[in-house]
C-alpha cells in the first residue's frame, strides 16, 4: 500500500469515528448521515462499482472540488458547511469496503 493511500485511509477512518461520536446526537445524525449519502452518491458517479483504493485515494485527492457543491446542493442544512469534511471522510471510509482491494 503506498503512503498516499494509507494516509487517506487513516483520514478515512478518522472521519467516521468523528461522524459516529457526533451522531449521537438523533438531529445532528439525521443531517450528518444525509451528507455522507450525498456523496457517496456522487462517489458512485465518479468512481464506479469496480474500483481499487489507490483509485478511491486519488478521487479523494480532489474531493474538495466538488463535495461541498454536492452537499450543498443535495443535503444543506443548519450549519451545513462545518461539517462536509466529516461527512465527506466518513462516506469514503464506507465507500472503500467495497474496492477490490480492500482488506481491514
Amino acid at each position: 500500500m503506498s503512503v498516499d493511500v494509507a494516509s487517506a485511509r487513516r483520514d478515512w477512518q478518522e472521519g467516521h469515528r468523528r461522524l459516529l461520536e457526533q451522531a449521537r446526537d438523533a438531529a445532528r445524525a439525521q443531517q450528518l448521515y444525509a451528507q455522507v449519502e450525498a456523496v457517496t452518491a456522487e462517489l458512485r458517479k465518479r468512481v464506479g462499482a469496480t474500483f481499487t483504493l489507490r483509485e478511491l485515494a486519488e478521487a479523494y485527492a480532489r474531493a474538495d472540488d466538488w463535495a461541498r457543491d454536492v452537499v450543498a446542493e443535495q443535503a444543506a442544512g443548519r450549519g451545513w458547511a462545518r461539517t462536509v469534511s466529516l461527512a465527506t471522510d466518513a462516506a469514503f471510509y464506507l465507500y472503500a469496503r467495497g474496492a477490490v482491494d480492500y482488506a481491514p
